[in-house]
């Protein structure tokens, strides 16, 4: 043990409750540390750290010592004292040699006593154990009481909090209530202990991944019999299984899949789906086979209720609850349509009005077999928070040039022409006639090398493999040359297709097949994501900042690498190669390690499962379609445990396919949030998603393959619906101070003694930031925002009814019968008025500090990109002293 380690065991028990709050409801505050009397021990050193490492235990045995009316003597002779310590030491390790013990190794947060879940006077008693209770945050013990009550009631549903909230633990403690065989139930006070819950068998399905993490977590927090049914010894646990020698199953959701009809001939009491989200297509065989399950009490854990498509959200209800949201039929024609045609750009009035009225509807039916909280909602007060940049960055030369000729290759023409009239005089279109089959295209050459002819998805089997061709462009040229690690004629394959992409470039590229020089390979001059990737890392790296790095693509990855090697930056990584053995310490070690600064991830293989509280810088490199994935890394540092503001920066070739890619993430975002949130959410996008008429900028191949690198696609469609001045958005975006405000604007001189004190960053890039140069350009990056800005607009129904209730009685009474239309109206516009008057308030001070600083809006934007924690909350507080001595003269 280190000695800054040994130092951390001396402290103070500051966590352990003292005895009389363990009756009590309240939970202790940091601020209030307890700590409980003793005398300085005589005992071992080993003696003395085992005792300070188990708190809980401390507490219980002070407890015994007080109730059996022994107290402290400081005149005690040794004698006394040394036959004292030794039976406290032998109780100590009796409980530690308890199962019990296992479960008190994290600290409380709650009072040590049992939690009633079930109802006062209700028989069978049911609660989750003290062990258990005492380490569950508030959040955490109401999502325990909300699965009860629909196990209650003999139906499932949804725990659809954010990642990181302990939907896993909340789920154990709410088996340790239901079908737990805990010992502290043989000495609980229960009135009669025949009428204790029926225990039943329970079925959990999860990701292969986080089997380990299921057996482990249940290992700590409960004395349950568990199985695992994944692998060769599948058949001896399911022997086990029907011989009720186990509690708990785990399998795999593969495994299922396979086995699902031999599982589903059990008599399950409750199952659990970790990831729910799986269950979102009704064709899948996952999906069916879950289906097969007989058992009404099906629990669904996810943190994204819907990923892609409002009918989602139908395919997991009805798993969990069937018929809650009607038919299949019903719930596209009265929800899905609705909400999506209600969200375009340039609907109608009434199709907004009914898109909202169906929103309502939908969100007062799912949460009554939904619970979704939020990390703000929840453990905000606990973390300093997070901001999402995404970051538009400007190609190379070279990338622009090859982007344009992968364009005009045929695959790519056939598909942005497929709907123009064929040339040869036929009625029909192109993809219709002529233009079906590519036989001189180089990818469909080698997808149809066993069938000259063409296959019946022709030209559309190309989409994939082309739209891959271009995120590849967008990241690094180096992505297009072949793989060595692909088979021979997949390799000379991409040497004709890139040889036939660089053209005349190909020299600068060092050819067509794949870079073998590690200086090469690392050189960010080609490449404009890692161009301002180099320059923005060198920043972070000086103030001790910590980076996870992510890159969907394993070859990204290999030459990210290099890039580290090459600037000397000590790191870690993390791909699909890594044994799930070594991925924890891997963790572990970035976590405590000062030395390393940056992790460099696969997102696919980091998806689940880390917890990298360390780090405060997260960089996507590349974008997913599914927005779920881009959260899902970010959250791998954003979770309990954060003791440092987080900033995201989101990686996108500005004019390149991630734009739209991007676009299509804010969409899916937009709708998520109004289907599952009820959320207000601003209307961008003309396109509406699967229908053909209205495509719009984001939907159908032709958008796809579209030519946007002399446009600023993203910002263009933001900075239109801004001058729309939309429904509930301010009229006047660029308003000014108030007459109060022109008062805080600062003099020259004191504007310029602000700057200079600003002025001590090590970096000549940010000193030009600071003084509002183009530093953005500097970087490689053409425009940025917050994607928080974007996304969430508008507060949900649960926030509207809160503003309500905050309304006076007078303009309450207005809305009445006796009172007249015009009055009840003018009460339901209140919240909206209010909104708006509160976001008016907020650009008024943002425009305020802009000018308190010297800069305008749009460069205290810039600044506040590169800007890091402490440097803004010296802003603000100079700003305040400045406003303090203006009031007070």
């Amino acid at each position: 043990m280190s000695l800054n380690s040994f130092k951390e065991t001396l402290r103070p028990c500051n966590n352990i409750p003292s005895i009389p709050s363990y009756k009590q409801p309240s939970i202790p505050k940091e601020s209030d540390p307890i700590t409980l009397p003793r005398r300085p021990p005589k005992s071992s050193l080993s003696q003395q750290l085992q005792r300070l490492e188990d708190p809980l235990v401390q507490a219980q045995l002070y407890e015994e010592k007080v109730n059996g009316g022994k107290e402290d003597d400081v005149g005690d002779d040794e004698d006394e004292e040394e036959e004292e310590e030794e039976g406290f030491n032998r109780r100590c390790q009796r409980r530690r040699d308890e199962s019990v013990s296992t479960l008190l190794q994290f600290g409380a947060t709650g009072p040590f006593e049992p939690m009633l879940v079930s109802s006062p006077g209700e028989n069978p008693v049911v609660q989750v154990p003290a062990s258990i209770n005492c380490r569950l945050l508030e959040h955490q013990r109401e999502g325990v009481r909300f699965l009860y009550s629909l196990y209650k009631n003999n139906h499932g549903g949804i725990l659809g909090d954010d990642m990181g909230l302990g939907k896993t633990i909340q789920t154990i403690a709410f088996l340790a209530a239901v079908v737990g065989n805990d010992e502290e139930e043989e000495e609980s006070n229960l009135p009669n202990k025949e009428q204790s819950v029926k225990k039943g068998l329970v079925l959990i399905v999860c990701p292969t991944s986080v089997i380990h993490n299921w057996e482990d977590e249940f290992s700590k927090w409960g004395t349950f019999s568990v199985a695992v049914y994944h692998g060769a010894n599948r058949d001896l646990t399911l022997e086990k299984l029907e011989a009720r020698v186990v509690q708990i199953l785990i399998t795999s959701f593969d495994t299922f899949r396979i086995h699902g009809t031999i599982l589903s001939e059990v008599q399950w009491d409750i199952v659990i789906v970790d990831e729910a989200h799986r269950l979102k297509n009704e064709k899948s065989k996952l999906y069916t086979a879950c289906l097969r399950i007989k058992t009404r009490k099906r629990f669904g854990l996810t943190g994204t209720v819907m990923q892609n498509k409002i009918m989602e959200l139908f395919n997991l209800f009805d798993w969990v609850a069937p018929g809650s949201l009607g038919t299949r039929e019903h719930f596209r024609e009265f929800y899905d349509e609705p909400l999506k045609h209600g969200q375009r750009s340039n609907a109608p009035e009434r199709f907004v009005r009914v898109a909202d009225e169906r929103k309502q509807h939908l969100v007062e039916v799912l949460h009554t077999y939904l619970l979704r909280r939020t990390k703000e909602e929840t453990i905000g007060h606990l973390l300093r928070g997070k901001e999402d940049n995404v970051v538009f960055c400007a190609m190379s030369e070279l990338q622009k040039r090859v982007y344009r000729r992968i364009l005009q290759l045929p695959e790519f023409q056939c598909l942005i022409n497929k709907d123009l009239p064929c040339s040869c005089g036929s009625p029909l279109t192109q993809v219709e006639c002529c233009n079906r089959i590519v036989p001189n295209g180089i990818i469909w050459r080698y997808l149809h090398r066993d069938n000259p002819e063409g296959c019946d998805s022709c030209p559309f089997c190309l989409v994939l493999p082309c739209l891959v061709k271009l995120q590849q462009i967008s990241n690094h040229l180096e992505l297009i040359k072949p793989n060595p690690r692909d088979d021979l004629e997949k390799q000379r394959k991409d040497a004709e297709f890139a040889s036939a992409v660089f053209g005349a470039d190909i020299d600068l590229v060092g050819g067509y097949t794949q870079n073998e020089s590690f200086m090469g390979l690392s050189d960010v001059e080609h490449c404009g994501k890692m161009r301002a990737l180099e320059r923005l890392m060198s920043s972070w790296v000086v103030q001790g900042d910590k980076i996870l790095l992510f890159s969907y693509s394993v070859r990204m990855l290999d030459i990210l690498e290099k890039f580290l090697i090459r600037k000397g930056y000590c790191f870690s990584r993390l791909d699909g190669s890594t044994p799930s053995s070594l991925r924890q310490s891997l963790v572990d070690d970035f976590n405590s390690s000062p030395s390393k600064q940056v992790f460099l991830i696969s997102t696919r293989a980091g998806g689940l499962g880390l917890n990298l509280v360390s780090a405060n810088r997260v960089v996507i490199f590349d974008p997913n379609w599914n927005p779920a994935q881009d959260l899902q890394a970010q959250d791998r540092s954003f979770r309990y445990g954060q003791k440092r503001h987080v900033v995201v920066f989101r990686l996108l070739a500005a004019g390149s396919l991630e734009e739209l890619v991007y676009s299509r993430q804010v969409y899916k975002q937009q709708l998520s949030n109004i289907a599952v949130s009820g959320k207000m959410e601003k209307r961008y996008f003309e396109g509406v998603q699967d229908c053909k008429e209205f495509q719009g900028e984001l939907f159908g191949i032709c958008n796809l393959f579209r030519d946007l690198s002399d446009k600023r696609f993203t910002s263009e469609i933001i900075e239109s619906h801004e001058k729309r001045g939309e429904e509930y958005e301010p009229q006047n975006r660029k308003a000014g101070p108030t007459e109060l405000g022109k008062n805080l604007v600062p003099s020259k001189e004191e504007s310029e003694s602000f700057l200079s004190g600003l002025k001590s960053r090590e970096s000549d890039d940010l000193d030009k930031a600071i003084t509002d140069k183009p530093m953005l350009e500097d970087l490689g990056i053409v425009y940025t925002h917050r994607n928080e800005d974007i996304v969430n607009f508008g507060p949900g129904l649960q926030d509207r009814k809160d503003i309500r209730m905050l309304k006076n009685e007078s303009i309450e009474q207005k809305c009445n019968p006796k009172s007249g239309k015009r009055n009840c109206n003018e009460t339901q516009n209140v919240g909206k008025r209010e909104e708006a008057s509160l976001k008016k308030q907020k650009k008024v001070q943002f425009s305020l500090l802009a000018q308190f600083v010297g800069m305008g809006e749009v460069g205290f934007s810039k600044w506040l990109l590169s800007a890091s924690l402490s440097e803004r909350e010296q802003v603000l507080q100079n700003y305040k002293k400045h406003k303090e001595k203006l009031n007070n003269g």
